[in-house]
């Protein structure tokens, strides 16, 4: 058979609805309803055989055992009576081994989950019958709880049987029903005979056991005549022949004489021996009628068994003639199909996997992509799965030229940041050399406030045009050749921090970084730093401490803010180590993002975690080879040891570090005492360590030049200090002689 047509709906109409949907779906549902049913009875079939018909010896062995133990609690004294108990004890072991040899693993796996389970409740009562035996032989029991003791042991013998029972076919099940009532109605009769035969040797008889013995004819009776009328009429006639007979009649009439007598006078209404004679032929006839209609219904069960079992094999052939069709038919349609499925796939997971990626790679490493080397153009069939894949090819095209043209937009914006940057480091490098002479050259408190603090914006100025730069991906114009203290580094982070004045320093250990990483970490350090202030209360401090660790260098930023939700934080660190491309959208990250690029350019690893003041805590952790140790030459302040203390910080003033590619300007020493009696003078690069500040021309001075001791950074505190209170008591003298401020200064007298 074959499909001339190439269209996808025609294959998938005749690959699915015709042979699978159709064809197996009713293979399987006729397969497995019939092949249940003739398993089930085959099962049935068997089980019965191997523990049905032992179990049936075995209770038929029981029903003597009980009766001759209900006639030795009635007279123990009898040595006859013992000796047939003992004989009857015998014969059931005998029975009870020979069902027992008859279970395998094998019957109980073919056995339903509520036979299995009445099963085993069969052979539970059946393990206490020793125990049993022993109380009855010792006299222990009273009659009637013997006689209930063995009840026990005998009734799940015909649960048992009526779970067996369960068949598919309705008929056939209410007469395997049926035959189980006929098993229990001979187990009423037999339960008589174990009553009244006790009564009459202990010559007595109690209302109980008269009661039972009532009960028990009347259950009889009332099984046959409900049981009866479902098996067929020949079966039927079969039964009522037999109760119609002299022996069932004899029967009867003994039954009606002891319970018309009552419980006092019913031993003497018939002897033992007449009784025995009477019931012993009823009860092995009714085995034996019981044991024939078992064996008819076998053998009307047996046509049924065979049909059940030749459905099923007419229905597995018809279902797998249907299956191979099936195959042969979904092999024919869908090979060409799954061909070219399978190319297509591989040539969709080779564009999304490989070709794409690898183009994004290059986009992203700034190598110019030509869209036709790396997309061609591919003939495709007409058909269905040819259009799929012409329009895979016009998406994959389409991706890689949004690629390119997004590449060449985003390296034109890095190339108009980098321009725009570099003009203004170019214009704020001019100011803040404009800036120094100014400062040189004022004597004016006010003045020189106001110039420190227009100094202090053009360098946070300076440090957003470096942030433009290092987000375009170029390198810093701020270069050093040697290496600078690290104490040095920090310091002028902080001086590039709005809030300078609410960071405290400690001491560092006497370190120096080396010169091409200067610019970047100190960017670093002014980004952590100016968050810390950001979003912390402006009453609180921001603690900057460090130490020695196995790897180089941990210093650690201390807030006492809010502090950031473990989400957030998760999201920072995880933006801080591995930093991704930078977006245009994301504006709310350029600080983060700059400070993952510069870690990741020279190294450092920096990590963001829960401060114990409730803020956060910025871990900035410097490598070993960017550390080295301090000359000896260097600072008093760097070779002293403060314990910890912590370092007053500086006013707000650029830092200018050695070696320093865009030197500024800067005049010789001067005289660093503060007048007497008046206003400190400023002196030029009093702030800066003797190793940072910068040679200057030497001016003719009118007096030799006085050799400038070295002063650490607790000698500028002092002067700088000295300085405000200056400030502070011109102010002060200023308010007794007029009532007004001067312009540009606040009542601090810090020029803020």
């Amino acid at each position: 058979m074959r499909f001339r047509g190439k269209s996808i709906r025609r294959k998938i109409v005749a690959l699915l609805l015709v042979p699978l949907v159709s064809l197996t779906g009713l293979w399987v549902f006729a397969t497995v309803i019939t092949g249940n049913e003739a398993v089930q009875l085959m099962e049935a079939a068997d089980v019965m055989r191997t523990v049905g018909y032992p179990a049936g010896d075995m209770v038929r062995t029981l029903q003597k055992e009980r009766r001759q133990t209900l006639v030795h609690l009635a007279d123990p004294a009898r040595a006859d009576v013992l000796d047939e108990l003992r004989a009857e004890q015998r014969a059931t072991d005998k029975a009870v081994a020979a069902f027992r040899a008859g279970i395998h693993g094998d019957v109980r796996e073919d056995m339903s989950a509520t036979a299995a389970r009445r099963f085993g409740i069969l052979e539970k009562s059946l393990d206490g019958l020793p125990g049993l035996r022993r109380k009855a032989e010792d006299a222990d029991l009273t009659r009637y709880a013997a006689f209930q003791a063995y009840n026990d042991v005998i009734e799940p013998y015909y649960d048992f049987l009526g779970s067996l029972a369960a068949l598919q076919d309705a008929e056939t099940d209410r007469q395997s029903r049926a035959m189980v009532g006929l098993g229990r109605a001979r187990e009423a009769v037999a339960r008589e005979d174990a009553l009244l035969a006790a009564a009459l040797a202990a010559g007595s008889m109690s209302r109980q056991d008269l009661r039972a013995f009532s009960d028990h004819v009347a259950e009889r009776r009332t099984l046959y005549n409900t049981h009866l009328a479902v098996l067929p009429p020949a079966e039927q006639k079969t039964y009522e022949d037999y109760w119609r007979g002299t022996n069932a009649e004899a029967l009867r009439t003994a039954e009606d004489t002891v319970v018309l007598a009552g419980s006092a006078r019913a031993p003497h209404t018939i002897d033992a021996r007449r009784w025995q004679s009477t019931v012993t032929p009823v009860l092995d006839d009714l085995g034996r009628m019981s044991t024939e209609a078992i064996d008819r219904f076998s053998a009307r069960v047996r046509p049924v068994a065979l049909g059940v079992i030749t459905k099923a094999v007419v229905a597995g052939i018809l279902g797998l003639v249907a299956f191979v069709c099936t195959v042969v038919i979904s092999f024919r349609v869908g090979r060409g199909l799954v061909k070219d499925l399978h190319r297509l796939r591989k040539e969709a997971h080779e564009a999304s996997g490989v070709r794409l990626p690898a183009v994004m790679r290059r986009l992203a490493a700034g190598e110019r992509v030509d869209v036709e080397a790396e997309v061609p153009r591919i003939a495709r069939g007409s058909d269905e799965l040819g259009q799929v894949g012409q329009a895979l090819d016009t998406l994959q095209r389409a991706a890689v030229e949004a690629a390119v043209k997004q590449a060449d937009l985003r390296r034109g914006v890095s190339d108009v940041f980098v321009n725009l940057a570099r003009r203004n480091q170019i214009l704020l490098h001019r100011q803040l050399t404009l800036l120094d002479s100014m400062e040189r050259r004022t004597e004016d408190t006010d003045h020189l406030a106001d110039l420190f603090r227009l100094d202090h914006l053009t360098t946070r100025m300076r440090r957003h045009a470096e942030g433009l730069v290092i987000l375009s991906g170029a390198a810093p114009s701020r270069q050093w050749r040697r290496p600078v203290p690290l104490m040095d580094v920090v310091r002028a982070a902080v001086g590039e921090v709005e809030a300078y004045e609410r960071i405290e320093v400690r001491r560092l250990p006497r370190l120096a970084l080396d010169g091409p990483a200067v610019a970047d970490l100190t960017h670093l350090l002014a980004e952590l730093l100016e968050n810390a202030t950001v979003f912390a209360p402006p009453h609180t401090a921001v603690h900057v401490l460090g130490e020695r660790v196995p790897n180089g260098f941990a210093l650690e930023i201390h807030d006492r803010g809010l502090g950031m939700g473990a989400d957030a934080l998760l999201e920072a660190n995880l933006r801080l180590a591995d930093p991704v491309e930078f977006e245009l959208s994301d504006t709310d990250r350029l600080g983060l993002f700059v400070v993952g690029r510069l870690a990741r350019r020279q190294g450092v690893r920096v990590s963001l975690q829960p401060s114990p003041y409730g803020g956060t805590t910025a871990v900035v952790l410097i490598p070993s080879a960017l550390l080295s140790e301090s000359a000896p030459g260097g600072t008093r302040a760097d070779r002293e040891d403060t314990g910890g203390r912590p370092v007053v910080r500086p006013p707000a003033r650029r830092a200018v570090f050695p070696e320093e590619t865009h030197q500024q300007a800067a005049d010789g020493p001067h005289d660093e005492r503060t007048p007497t009696g008046g206003l400190p003078r400023r002196v030029r690069q009093a702030s800066l360590a003797p190793q940072l500040r910068e040679p200057v021309p030497a001016e003719a001075p009118r007096t030799p030049p006085v050799p400038e001791p070295d002063r650490d950074a607790e000698e500028v505190r002092a002067r700088m200090a000295a300085l405000q209170r200056g400030w502070q008591r011109a102010r002060e003298d200023n308010e007794m002689t007029t009532s007004t401020t001067a312009p540009g200064t606040t009542t601090e007298g810090d020029g803020r």
